[in-house]
């Protein structure tokens, strides 16, 4: 037995992941398939003893598709991706330029001179180049004996296309009949147009999704130093073994996990915790791919190679998450496999039930009356029902700052009945801030300017905290030293002054300040960061620093509980940062020293609980967490990575946002099953009325213009429905 993660290519829409999965799993020897569209790729699981992977990817191109099965990167593949949306994108422009004049003729310039001629000459490349693929996927559905909503509009605007050609160079052969030549150019032209509009929307969406995994994999630099023997050798990170030593300056990237052997410094690990303050790193700290050391040069011993490391581990988690949620079909299409059928049938009833009637030209009009069945089920409102509401949703978001990525995301955010929280950039600021400043008797004024000069030559991250705080004049320090882990010191004046941590002050025989000491435990205890100044042997005092919650994070959270949705806050943070948060903003469920498995863990949990899971985060720590929830939020000033896995966007990065959001997200689907709703009402009444159910007992057989517009008007009731979104939600 086989399992592998293949590419596919050729895909253009929801629906060819679907039908493309079908081929796979009635293929013999194939245990299991699932065809994701977000990353195009399949994983199908086989026994090589029945089948090959060349027999795979011989069925999968009778389908009309591809299986990647070579030697190709991933590069190789996004630039594929990127090339099909391009093409289709100009596909999509030329078909709306050339549709545009079919629909003013064929609705309002119909006796306009040679109209019917301009209208064919415009009308055919968009259906032989523009639309083509409509067509070969009909054909490729045909051939597994399946239907789509593919196989409903080539056969409608195939037919509509051959019928009008056949009136606009042979009118005589109808009116010799006494029947008036109509042509349904428009109709054929504008469906096309649209339903293009809606694939485009679709891969315009997807088309960023894989630029989560490659931000993810640029964390990790390509080459690196191996110390050898004294000599400093430049290799690449997939070449590195355990147990080899790497050198890493300041400002570089770590590699690959390890454990540092020699030397000191800080690393930002904020893609782990999410927490924006360095960590102090001695001999025997563990190091991790992807972080950045800040201050000083380390020697560390790799412990996992680069597909061992915790970030390549985030990498594959992510993957499989976005693998894993493969897109629901359409409900378009799972109507449409049942819609088609029965459209085919009809008509063909409608044919034979005429030829048969003995009426005059009972064929001919046996003929004509299939036509207008088959130009009327033309899935125009269908067609247009999911992306005018998607447009009109998201040009609104747009307004409120809340951007949607696609149709699903849409559709998940009705679910939601469980949030999680991010803590750092998303409830809070995320940039410390000294808030205070508590001076002990020996503070003078004037000692604050040695403090800032201090500050100012300090590479501590709380370091540019403190120095605008003080906002002092520089003055020159002597003796200046920043020891790693402890603090700083220098001398001003023939004094030494320090700043630093409680440990270290004590280490330097500093007197302290009884009182002042059990103040700062308390805000300790309530999660804020405490860095202590001395002068000589005297305490001048200690600066609070916290990172201040934002102004808009507890109402928000109240409105998001008021709508019956239960939040929950998860933290890489201390457990007193964390508690005292969660308490300011009113949320009762939270976790701290969370790293991002434990997040995606925490997740997991819930919706196994049967919860709909929305995450909202902001960093690289948080992508794994993202990808996996039901709906993922990221706020736009957070990491780039973190706004490509997730499916909604904060602009302002303000989470009075997401209530907003999540209200526009079930007004938007309730516009479009009510869009749906009207679409199918339409062809369920016109149908039969086409077919001339009604000309037994009255006499009366729909007239094709009157059929053309009310497929029209079908078409602007779906649009003038939609646009009610612009003016759902009040900011």
């Amino acid at each position: 037995m086989k399992k592998k993660e293949i590419p596919v290519d050729g895909m253009s829409c929801a629906a060819c992941a679907v039908s493309i999965e079908n081929t796979l799993k009635n293929s013999p020897g194939v245990k299991s398939a699932t065809v994701n569209y977000a990353n195009h790729a399949a994983i199908i699981e086989w026994e090589d003893l029945e089948i090959s992977i060349e027999d795979l990817k011989k069925a999968v191109q009778s389908s009309g598709y591809d299986l990647l099965i070579g030697d190709i990167t991933q590069e190789e593949l996004d630039n594929k991706q990127q090339e099909a949306y391009q093409k289709l994108k100009q596909k999509t422009l030329y078909a709306g330029i050339l549709a545009f004049p079919v629909f003013m003729i064929g609705m309002f310039w119909m006796h306009m001179p040679y109209g019917n001629y301009i209208m064919w000459a415009l009308t055919t490349p968009i259906l032989l180049v523009f639309g083509n693929q409509f067509f070969k996927n009909a054909w490729n559905q045909t051939k597994n004996l399946s239907a789509n909503m593919d196989s409903l509009v080539a056969i409608s605007t195939g037919i509509a296309y051959i019928y009008s050609t056949f009136n606009t160079f042979f009118p005589d052969f109808l009116i010799s009949k006494g029947l008036e030549p109509h042509v349904y150019f428009e109709a054929a032209a504008v469906i096309l147009f649209f339903i293009l509009l809606g694939k485009m929307l679709e891969a315009g969406a997807k088309a960023g999704t894989g630029e989560a995994l490659k931000k993810l994999m640029s964390l990790q630099p390509k080459e690196l130093i191996v110390l050898e023997n004294g000599q400093e050798i430049l290799k690449e990170t997939d070449e590195v073994k355990k147990g080899e030593m790497i050198l890493i300056k300041p400002g570089q990237k770590i590699p690959l996990d390890g454990k540092i052997i020699e030397g000191e410094s800080y690393v930002d690990e904020s893609m782990l915790t999410g927490e924006p303050i360095p960590i102090a790193k001695t001999a025997n700290s563990e190091v991790y791919a992807g972080t950045i050391n800040q201050a000083g040069s380390i020697v560390f011993e790799v412990t996992s190679e680069s597909h061992q490391t915790l970030l390549s581990q985030i990498i594959q988690r992510v993957k499989t998450a976005q693998g894993s949620k493969a897109p629901v079909q359409k409900l378009v299409d799972k109507i449409a496999s049942i819609f088609v059928p029965t459209v085919l049938v009809i008509g063909i009833v409608t044919l034979l039930v005429w030829g048969l009637s003995g009426t005059t030209d009972a064929w001919l009009r046996g003929m004509l009356a299939m036509i207008t069945v088959y130009v009327i089920a033309c899935p125009c409102a269908l067609g247009l029902a999911t992306p005018t509401a998607i447009m009109a949703a998201m040009g609104h978001g747009a307004e409120l700052g809340v951007l949607i990525k696609d149709a699903e995301s849409l559709e998940r955010g009705t679910q939601i009945d469980t949030l999680v929280l991010d803590k750092t950039g998303t409830i809070t600021e995320g940039m410390p801030q000294v808030e205070t400043f508590v001076a002990s008797e020996f503070f003078q004024e004037k000692d604050k300017v040695a403090l800032y000069s201090l500050e100012k030559k300090s590479e501590h991250p709380l370091a540019n905290a403190i120095s605008e705080y003080l906002e002092g004049n520089h003055t020159p320090i002597q003796n200046f030293q920043s020891i790693t882990g402890k603090g700083v010191e220098g001398v001003f004046e023939e004094t030494t002054f320090r700043i630093g941590n409680l440990k270290w002050l004590k280490e330097e025989k500093v007197n302290l300040d009884d009182s002042m000491l059990k103040k700062a435990e308390q805000l300790l205890a309530e999660g804020a960061i405490i860095v202590y100044a001395a002068k000589g042997k005297n305490l001048l005092g200690y600066f609070k620093i916290t990172d201040p919650i934002k102004n808009s994070s507890p109402k928000a959270i109240q409105q998001l509980q008021a709508l019956g949705i239960e939040v929950h806050m998860l933290t890489g943070d201390q457990k007193n940062t964390a508690a005292f948060i969660a308490n300011a903003v009113g949320i009762s469920q939270f976790e701290a020293e969370m790293l991002p498995e434990a997040k995606a863990n925490y997740i997991k949990n819930l919706q196994a609980k049967g919860k709909k899971v929305a995450m909202v985060g902001d960093g690289i720590n948080d992508s794994e967490a993202l990808s996996i929830a039901d709906l993922s939020i990221a706020m736009g000033q957070g990491a780039d990575i973190a706004m490509e896995v997730a499916e909604i966007t904060l602009v302002h990065s303000d989470l009075i946002k997401i209530p907003q959001a999540l209200q526009l997200t079930k007004k938007t689907v309730k516009i479009i099953k009510q869009n749906l709703f009207w679409a199918f009402i339409y062809n369920v009444i016109g149908i039969p009325l086409a077919a001339g159910v009604l000309y037994p007992a009255f006499g009366f057989l729909l007239n094709p213009m009157i059929a053309g517009a009310a497929m029209a008007l079908s078409s602007v009731s779906v649009v003038s429905n939609s646009l009610r979104l612009r003016r759902a939600i009040k900011d």
